[in-house]
This record gives C-alpha cells, sequence and structure tokens, in this order.
C-alpha cells in the first residue's frame, strides 16, 4: 500500500512537477488570507466606525487592488504568485519544453496577464456571486453552479494525481501556465536580480521617476508578501480559533456551572435567604432600589446592597459564586 500511495506526496526522479499536496496548500494559503483580513478589518470597524467604517463597507474592492499590488509583483519578478512563491513554485508556459525559462525571466505577455486576471477577477467574482444569495432565482441557481465548480476543480485534481493533466486547477489551464518546482538556477537568479536592483543608480530624471514609481509599488508589495510570509502561520491559527467546533470547546472550559434552582439552594451561614416576594432585596429584606442582577448567577438585589457585598466578601450571597464587581449588571425597568 505504501509503495502503491507514494506518488501522492513525492514524484519520481527527475520530475518538476509538485506533489498534489503542495499544489492544493498554496491554494488554500490564499483562501485562508482574506478572511483573517476579513475579520481583522471587523474588529477595527466596530471599534471605531467613524474611522473604519468605510474599510468595512469597501474592503472587497481594497482587498482586490492589494491583492493585485502583490500578485503583479510576484508575477513580474518570480513568475509565480505569492503563494506559489511561498511553496518554492514557479509557473511556464505549458508545452513541452525542453529548457525551462528561468523564473526571473517572466512570463510571456500573455500568460502574464491571463494568469493575474484570473488569480484576482475570479475570486473576487465569486465572492460576489456568493453575497447575492438573497436573490429568489440565484438562491435556487446557486447550489446546482457551485457543485458544478467544485465537480470541475475535484475532477481536474483526480487526473493531476493520476498523471493524466499537468494542472491541478482549471484556472491554470485555462491561463495558459503550469506549475514546476524553483531550481537552483532560478533561486541563484533571483538573488542575482535583487542584488543588480539594489546597486543601480539611474541619473535621468525620467528614469529615476519611473524608478521611484516602481519602487514604491514594488515598496507596498513586498510590505504584503513580508506581511503575509511572517503572519502565515497566525492566520492558520486564526482560522482555527474562530472555527465552530472550537469556539464550542472554549465555550464548554470557561463557562460556568448553571446555579441550581431556589428550592434546592444549601444555605450556609453567611447565606442569604430568598424572599418570598420577588420585589424584595434579599439583602435588606425591602423593595429593591436600583435593581442590579449579577451575571454570575442571575439574582437580582438593591445596587447599593450588593455593591456593598460583593466588595466584601467576592462572591454572590445567594449561590457563593466567586463574582467581582464588574459581574454586576444594572436592570432597567419599562417605566424608566
Amino acid at each position: 500500500m505504501a509503495e502503491l500511495g507514494a506518488h501522492l506526496t513525492a514524484e519520481a526522479a527527475g520530475d518538476d512537477r509538485p506533489s498534489i499536496f503542495e499544489a492544493v496548500a498554496q491554494d488554500s494559503l490564499m483562501a485562508a488570507v482574506k478572511p483573517a483580513l476579513l475579520h481583522l478589518v471587523k474588529v477595527l470597524a466596530e471599534s471605531n466606525p467613524g474611522r473604519y467604517g468605510l474599510l468595512w463597507r469597501r474592503f472587497d474592492e481594497i482587498y482586490v487592488l492589494l491583492d493585485f499590488l502583490l500578485q503583479q509583483h510576484y508575477l513580474a519578478r518570480c513568475s509565480a504568485s505569492f503563494s506559489e512563491n511561498f511553496y518554492s513554485l514557479k509557473r511556464i508556459p505549458t508545452g513541452d519544453c525542453k529548457q525551462q525559462p528561468l523564473a526571473t525571466a517572466g512570463l510571456p505577455k500573455k500568460q502574464h496577464w491571463k494568469s493575474l486576471l484570473l488569480l484576482i477577477l475570479v475570486p473576487y467574482l465569486k465572492g460576489k456571486l456568493e453575497k447575492l444569495r438573497f436573490y429568489r432565482a440565484f438562491l435556487a441557481a446557486y447550489p446546482f453552479i457551485n457543485m458544478a465548480w467544485e465537480g470541475w476543480f475535484l475532477i481536474q485534481q483526480l487526473c493531476y494525481i493520476l498523471g493524466k493533466a499537468q494542472h491541478h486547477s482549471p484556472l491554470l489551464r485555462l491561463a495558459g501556465v503550469r506549475l514546476v518546482r524553483l531550481t537552483a538556477e532560478d533561486i541563484q537568479a533571483l538573488e542575482k536580480k535583487l542584488a543588480v536592483a539594489a546597486s543601480s543608480q539611474t541619473h535621468s530624471i525620467k528614469t529615476q521617476v519611473q524608478s521611484a514609481v516602481r519602487k514604491a509599488l514594488g515598496g507596498i508589495a513586498f510590505s504584503l508578501s513580508t506581511g503575509l510570509s511572517v503572519c502565515v502561520f497566525f492566520l492558520q491559527f486564526l482560522d482555527w480559533w474562530y472555527s465552530s467546533e472550537n469556539q464550542e470547546t472554549i465555550k464548554s472550559l470557561t463557562a460556568l456551572p448553571t446555579p441550581p434552582p431556589p428550592v434546592h439552594l444549601d444555605h450556609g451561614v453567611d447565606s442569604a435567604l430568598l424572599p418570598k416576594l420577588k420585589t424584595v432585596c434579599p439583602l435588606c429584606r425591602k423593595v429593591r432600589v436600583n435593581a442590579t442582577a449579577l451575571s454570575t448567577s442571575g439574582f437580582v438585589f438593591c445596587y447599593r446592597c450588593v455593591y456593598n457585598y460583593v466588595k466584601t466578601h467576592q462572591r454572590c450571597p445567594i449561590t457563593g459564586y466567586a463574582t467581582e464587581l464588574q459581574h454586576l449588571v444594572k436592570l432597567y425597568s419599562p417605566e424608566s
């Protein structure tokens, strides 16, 4: 069985194709970036709507612009998208090329722009279509469209695993490129290109302006790529942290025990007895003034009574649960 499935994780000697796990991993990397950034922007917008509200409302368009700069930078410099370069892969034109072009050579213009459009526009349009689910006609058709889309990718990946296709993704086939691993010559050429760019000096005003613009755009793309490279594991941690299963586990571990019904309370020596009238404070035995509840137990008292008690004893007067002053919740009646 081991020999039968070995080709899934390691290619044969001399084969430049990445394994299916490398190909799928680089796809999932960029798929995890947008939700993590969206959550960050949501937190900022909720904390300061006036300053970050526009960023939240126009997140899709801003993300597309930043993604365009990032992918354009890497396609021009490394012949690969950001996630492909992160996994040491590059794009080459489809065909039986005896000698592969170096990564620094870049893609032909046709394949370059097709790759860029498919990397940027397809995820953007797919996200917009998913937000149109409230339209009845689209709601009925979307499950079939999505099933056909995902099925197309699955069939392409199966063909790639079986060696019947050069691409693991239909988008690569539409762009006219395929993924291969970076060679030692590619890495040396990339390092040499960076060194030459850093040491080159231009004297013409026009070339200086053009160089400044290119450096500014390259700096933005480099900052994005560096930040994403450093935070890639942090993004995967966020994806795990905010998963529904993990949140349920956290809630189950941190939730306080449910207080028993009042009729079954085991009163201690210092425990307050519950009055028969619900409008009476258990501590002062008078009609409640400024009704305040303890979030740890749910029982209601006068504000002054429960404040002094919790400040002194750090527990609920009825249940004995550990309590702090921050657990006091002021209650407002409809009349007030």
